[in-house]
C-alpha cells in the first residue's frame, strides 16, 4: 500500500538532506517518540508501533527512512526539487501489503500527517533561525 501527502516547505533538496537526521526526528515528525540509538544513518527508535531499528539514506532529491526490521516493511522518502512544482515536498510511505487491518491504516495515515504538520513547523523554525543568523 502506498500512502501519500504533499507540504510547501520550500527546502531544497541538499538542505533537506543536510538537516534532517534520525537524531532530530522527533523534532519533525511527534509520531516518534524517542530516539534510542543515533548512529549516523542508522539508530533505533520509539514510535507508534512500538521499538524499531531504522535506517535512513540519500537519495535524488531527499531521503530514505526504512524500518528493516518492520513486518510490513514500513518506509518513507522525503523528496522535494521536482517539477512541476519544485518547492513542493513529497512524503511517501508503502508497506509490503495490499490491504492491512482498518487500525493500522489509520495509524499510518495518522503518522503521514503527522510527518507533513512536523516538518512545516520545523522548516519555519529552520528558516527563522537561517533569517536571524
Amino acid at each position: 500500500m502506498e500512502f501519500y501527502s504533499n507540504c510547501n516547505t520550500g527546502m531544497p533538496a541538499d538542505q533537506l538532506q543536510n538537516t534532517l537526521h534520525i537524531s532530530n526526528l522527533p523534532d519533525y515528525c511527534q509520531a516518534v517518540d524517542t530516539v534510542l540509538e543515533a548512529r549516523g544513518d542508522k539508530g533505533r527508535i520509539y514510535c507508534i508501533w512500538g521499538e524499531f531499528e531504522i535506517a535512513r539514506e540519500r537519495i535524488n532529491g531527499g531521503l530514505r527512512f526504512t524500518l528493516p526490521g518492520c513486518p510490513n516493511s514500513l518506509a518513507w522518502t522525503i523528496t522535494t526539487g521536482h517539477d512541476p512544482v519544485p518547492e513542493i515536498t513529497v512524503i511517501h510511505l508503502t508497506i509490503s501489503r495490499k490491504e492491512h487491518d482498518p487500525d493500522f491504516i489509520e495509524s499510518i495515515q495518522a503518522f503521514v500527517s503527522d510527518l507533513n504538520q512536523g516538518l512545516m513547523t520545523f522548516f519555519q523554525r529552520e528558516q527563522l533561525k537561517a533569517d536571524a543568523g
